[in-house]
């Protein structure tokens, strides 16, 4: 039996979504599998991951520019080094993890996930299949970080593939355009009737929903 471990962290809700969704299909589609899913900062540290992820909610919730800036600044400079530095240190008590489950493929939706897991492979502690799901619509550099040791890289959309392909030494082979993955609820059929009399909408008028999304990476 294959044993799958899924990581992902709680800087917002798409990563987790993208995991569970993951999660999901495989245990509805393989019946060889066994899989596991992990937010990799709460395994290693819960206080340590309660104090950020209250952080970064309170900054995209209050001042989302000040989230962009940080969010920019952790490509390069002192936050990224930071940040790449104590994802090696933290790797080192994911080992115990790895030690435990012996997972032949590593699925990441968060780049903390993927580094921590490449430093492993780097320092032959374990040899699995590692596939990074980039749940973003541009590159960012923490998310190429140990790319050496990252077998499939899974996109948005083909610029995102092109850029990565054109600025860092990394083969188009192993980057596959996917899109983002998503819940199957959005495959279901729904009562539209049914809807809109639970909303109080008339069903002899036209509909329209309209979404708010503010791109971070907008400079």
């Amino acid at each position: 039996m294959k044993r799958i471990l899924i990581f992902y962290a709680s800087y917002g809700g798409g990563h987790f979504s993208a995991a569970k969704s993951i999660k999901q299909y495989i245990d509805d589609n393989y019946t060889d599998t066994q899989t596991y899913m992990i937010d990799c900062v709460k395994y290693i540290n819960k206080a340590f991951e309660k104090v950020t992820t209250t952080a970064y909610k309170e900054m995209a919730r209050k001042a989302p520019w000040t989230w962009g800036k940080v969010y920019y600044k952790s490509e390069d400079g002192i936050i990224a080094k930071v940040t790449s530095t104590s994802n090696k240190i933290m790797a080192v008590k994911m080992n115990s993890l790895f030690r435990e489950i012996k997972p032949d493929l590593v699925i990441c939706t968060h780049a903390f996930g993927s580094q921590m897991t490449s430093y492993l492979k780097k320092k032959g502690k374990t040899n699995c299949t590692l596939a990074t799901i980039m749940t973003d619509f541009a590159p960012h550099n923490q998310w190429l970080i140990g790319s050496e040791f990252v077998d499939y890289y899974f996109v948005s959309n083909d610029n995102m593939k092109d850029l990565i392909v054109k600025n860092n030494n990394i083969s188009s082979d192993k980057i596959y355009v996917t899109g983002i993955p998503i819940s199957n609820r959005f495959l279901q059929k729904y009562n539209r009737n049914e809807i809109l009399e639970e909303f109080g909408l008339c069903n002899n008028k036209k509909t329209i929903l309209f979404f708010r999304w503010w791109r971070i990476w907008n400079r």
